[in-house]
Parts: structure tokens; C-alpha cells; sequence
């Protein structure tokens, strides 16, 4: 799932997702206090805008050039960023908030990609994580893809340390249907806080 692979499926379409901004995100932030936000694989910016509205000052990151020119079409108040995160991980201890959902990161021996998000989380801050269940989820092997290669929610709450508190974790069903062709309608839903510094 590298940028070509991305780029073609935005591509393919003038616009993929429906524009609204997930639904766990608007519960699980919607009470937080804003701050500075780092939206990991933004898409075509639903969520950052979002974010935005609610007063967050918002890094959104995607690896699709695509996606990130439809975005910024949309909403110029937003750090639009074109980055690789399995390559080049974001600052530490820099956001009050880290939102990923559905971010496919494949799992590594060392969790570097993983550990680098946790990192980016300032003390205090908040670490929001959404996947799809996997049971609703194909084993397509014909193409590729398992999604038993890639990181879920509750194996990211497995590498948190003991300055972490988990807040939320759960599966949850969706609200409205995923994008067409799917049949996601359960998410895994993380939310976990790191404490203040001392």
C-alpha cells in the first residue's frame, strides 16, 4: 500500500469518502480541549477539517499526493502534509492530540511506525486509534492482503507504557455504512491518555 497504490484508488473516483467526518472521532474529541492535532492518514481531510472547526490547530498527514491536493482545496487553515509516517515519524511530544483512523500500518518486528505515533503524543495528550473489527474484514489473499498483517487497536494498547492510561477500548458498531463495496460495521475503537508531565 505504497503512494502509486493510494494515488490510483483517489484517483479512481471524484470523491471516495462521503465528506463527513468519522463518527468516532466527533465522540471520542469532542469533548477534548483544543490544541495542537496530528490527523494520520487524512484522506481527502474530512476529519482535519473537522478538527479545525472545533478550534484544533491540525497537521494532516497522508502519503497520497492525490488526496492531499482534493484536501487542501478545501480548507486552507489546515498543515496539509505529504509524508510517508512508516518512513519519517512525526515530531515527539508534539500533539495533544494523534487521530488515526483506519491507518493500515503493517506490523514490524520492532513496532517503529507505531512507537513513532505513541511518541508524538505531548504529555497530557491523547492517542486515538479506530480500526475496522476484523471479522468483518475479507482474507483476500489473492490480493495481498490480510488483515491479520496489520496493526490492530488493541496490540497498539499493548505497546503503550505505564505513563498511558486506557481510556476507551471497545468494539463499537458504525453509525452510518462504509464506503461502497464494503462491509465494515463494527469498529475497534482505542482511546487512551498519556500523563501529564510531573
Amino acid at each position: 500500500m505504497d503512494q502509486q497504490f493510494w494515488d490510483e484508488m483517489y484517483g479512481s473516483r471524484e470523491q471516495l469518502f462521503s465528506g463527513l467526518p468519522n463518527d468516532v472521532l466527533v465522540a471520542e474529541a469532542g469533548e477534548l480541549t483544543p490544541g495542537q492535532a496530528l490527523d494520520v492518514g487524512c484522506g481527502e481531510g474530512a476529519d482535519a477539517r473537522w478538527l479545525a472547526e472545533h478550534g484544533w490547530k491540525v497537521t494532516a498527514v497522508d502519503v497520497s499526493q492525490v488526496a492531499l491536493e482534493r484536501a487542501a482545496a478545501t480548507d486552507p487553515h489546515v498543515a496539509w502534509s505529504h509524508a510517508d509516517l512508516t518512513a519519517t515519524p512525526p515530531p515527539p511530544d508534539s500533539f495533544d492530540l494523534v487521530s488515526a483512523h483506519y491507518f493500515p500500518i503493517e506490523l514490524e518486528p520492532e513496532h517503529t511506525t507505531i512507537r513513532g505515533l505513541i511518541a508524538a503524543v505531548a504529555p497530557g495528550g491523547t492517542l486515538l486509534v479506530v480500526g475496522h473489527d476484523p471479522a468483518d474484514l475479507p482474507h483476500d489473499h489473492d490480493n495481498g492482503f490480510d488483515p491479520r498483517d496489520y496493526y490492530q487497536p488493541g496490540q497498539i494498547a499493548d505497546l503503550l507504557g505505564q505513563d498511558w492510561t486506557v481510556l476507551v477500548h471497545t468494539a463499537r458498531a458504525r453509525t452510518r455504512p462504509g464506503p461502497p463495496g464494503t462491509h465494515h460495521t463494527t469498529d475497534i475503537v482505542l482511546r487512551a491518555q498519556r500523563k501529564p508531565a510531573s
